[in-house]
């Protein structure tokens, strides 16, 4: 399914998207590496097995905020956003490992009309990971400002 447009997003509207991802060690170190992150705790699996409280490395947690938002992405805002305008509230109250398999759930927490671009709306998701034991990894909010139906088109 495509994205949805600014009409359809009424609050409390409830998305649990289809597509699930296992997270992998290439991920997080290649990851850490663009984005030159050096922190031993997504590098150093020594160092994490003698000095945290993992005993691993963990996953790096800029890594799981874009995951979760983009997995939503396909069933939210594919092809009717027009920008996103920010992520507030990050959370991230567990730790995500290597192997864990993310799911995510976003629901439509506010909307309103633009009061200075009529063809369009703001619209703000809250976004959570959970890993396969149920346990929430991720959560934030996000603003995203979202095209209105083109006349004549119908509800998604």
């Amino acid at each position: 399914m495509a994205g949805v447009y600014f009409e359809d997003l009424t609050v409390g509207r409830v998305f649990k998207h289809a597509i699930r991802r296992t997270v992998t060690e290439a991920d997080n170190v290649f990851f850490s590496a663009l984005t030159h992150n050096p922190a031993q705790l997504h590098l150093d699996e020594e160092y994490c097995k003698e000095h945290t409280e993992y005993g691993t490395r963990i996953v790096n947690s800029c890594f799981t905020l874009g995951l979760m938002v983009g997995i939503s992405v396909g069933e939210t805002t594919l092809g009717t956003t027009v920008a996103n305008l920010g992520w507030d509230e990050v959370r991230f109250p567990k730790p995500v490992f290597h192997g864990d398999t993310l799911r995510v759930e976003s629901v439509v927490v506010e909307s309103r009309e633009s009061k200075s671009r009529p063809t369009q709306g703001i619209t703000i998701f809250e976004h959570r990971a959970y890993n396969q034991k149920g346990e929430l990894v991720a959560s934030c909010k996000r603003s995203a400002l979202m095209h209105r139906r083109p006349a004549g088109e119908g509800p998604r």
